[in-house]
């Protein structure tokens, strides 16, 4: 496949980096690793993955002088796409890591499942349902499709505009966002067969 953007995959010692640039690759991104701050010129987009605790990866950010270099890109409305906990990071705060400020584009909180006939973490796949918003962004969506989680936290948007899925885990919650220059998501696309495939490939059309 011809190559149509370059996109700067961020590696903070967190995530499953491997899986993620493969999947990237696989549909026409060229991935740079971004391993400390400033960000490099010339990528079209940023990507944040992550595994792990809200508060460690706020630090190992802050530690690699890319907590500041990500905040102003998003500021200043360049394109991104953020996964699981890359997701969670653009919000306030979480309860996983109270005292620990995420990069707070957007105002809500990361919270934890709560019902007591729940396993956390929620592992395996789920259908998600889109929003107008999403439709509008990227109209090449796959129509309900199943993808994987694996998670225990979900934000809470305080502006339901930004939704762009949903889905039901004991409870409805927002398994996605979107913006005009932003996709992020709680579910993993990179684990999500030709679903999360499709679903990246919206992506990075919208890069070129």
């Amino acid at each position: 496949m011809t190559t149509s953007a370059t996109v700067g995959l961020i590696d903070y010692g967190s995530g499953n980096l491997r899986s993620v640039a493969k999947a990237l690759q696989v549909v026409g991104a060229e991935v740079r690793p971004v391993e400390s701050g400033p960000i490099p010129t010339g990528l079209k987009a940023l990507v944040l993955p992550g595994v792990g605790s809200f508060g460690d990866s706020v630090y190992q950010l802050r530690k690699r002088g890319l907590f500041q270099p990500i905040r102003e890109w998003l500021l200043s409305r360049q394109k991104f796409l953020g996964i699981c906990l890359g997701y969670q990071l653009l919000f306030q705060t979480s309860e996983e890591s109270p005292g620990a400020e995420g990069l707070a584009l957007f105002e809500g909180q990361v919270r934890r499942f709560k019902a007591s006939d729940l396993k956390v973490p929620q592992i395996g796949w789920n259908r998600l349902t889109w929003t107008q918003e999403a439709f509008a962004r990227f109209p090449g969506l796959p129509d309900s499709p199943f993808v994987y989680f694996v998670h225990s936290y979900y934000p809470v948007p305080a502006e339901s505009s930004i939704i762009a899925a949903t889905t039901t885990y004991g409870e409805e919650f927002a398994a996605a966002v979107v913006t005009d220059n932003l996709f992020a998501t709680q579910f993993h696309p990179e684990k999500s067969q030709e679903n999360g495939l499709a679903i990246l490939r919206q992506f990075v059309s919208s890069l070129t």
